[in-house]
């Protein structure tokens, strides 16, 4: 169990305001919510990509939001996936290996090629690759840090509605495997029936009292 305290953010014409969170660790966590709601939002505060001075996100090693980028260890797959076009496959993955310093990089590497489906593409360049392609390069991307945490913010809205099923399983069984505590920020309830385990309702910057996704 990791805990939020003070994630609270004033835009001017919106807010977040949430002033206690328990997140589980383990499994798939929804944050769950229709556009506008703040979804986005909070992830981006979690990360760190937004100042949010009073918040605290405390995990059983210490408060990451007090931790740096690296000590942070937080796994993200943004929702065009923000790979670097220029770079290969497993140029992208080898790079957040790198900087995570995995020593073990190689074997990991070929243990994600296998697992996501990898080894077809791993030498093209990611701009050449299709959206389901790019999306397990994210994936792979994310877990190659080893993370403490994996957040996924849209992660199928990209994707044609023919591969989104596919993709949701495989995210989960990786998650699973991995056994990785996860974020998943969704406004789909098809996401929320394949891929979650717990939902949590946020509306106007606020969450509300978690919900099954199987009601």
């Amino acid at each position: 169990m990791s805990v939020v305290k003070n994630l609270i953010k004033d835009y001017g014409d919106f807010k977040i305001e949430i002033p206690f969170w328990e997140i589980p660790d383990h499994g798939v966590t929804a944050l769950w919510g229709p556009s506008g709601s703040g979804k986005t939002s909070v992830l981006r505060l979690l990360i760190g990509l937004e100042a949010c001075p009073g918040m605290s996100w405390v995990f059983p090693d210490g408060d990451v939001a007090k931790f740096s980028v690296p000590e942070k260890r937080l796994g993200v797959v943004f929702q065009h996936f923000e790979l670097f076009p220029h770079m290969t496959a497993i140029e992208n993955i080898k790079f957040a290996a790198k900087a995570r310093d995995i020593k073990d990089a190689r074997q990991k590497i070929a243990e994600l090629s296998e697992s996501l489906e990898l080894t077809g593409f791993l030498e093209r360049k990611v701009g050449l690759l299709s959206g389901g392609e790019q999306q397990r390069v994210a994936l792979a991307r994310a877990i190659i840090g080893e993370p403490r945490f994996l957040l996924l913010d849209e992660p199928f809205s990209a994707l044609d509605a023919a591969l989104k099923g596919k993709a949701r399983h495989l995210v989960k069984t990786i998650i699973t495997a991995y056994k990785i505590p996860a974020l998943l920020v969704t406004h789909d309830p098809q996401d929320l029936e394949v891929v979650a385990d717990r939902v949590v309702k946020i509306q106007g910057g606020r969450l509300h009292a978690p919900e099954d996704p199987a009601e």
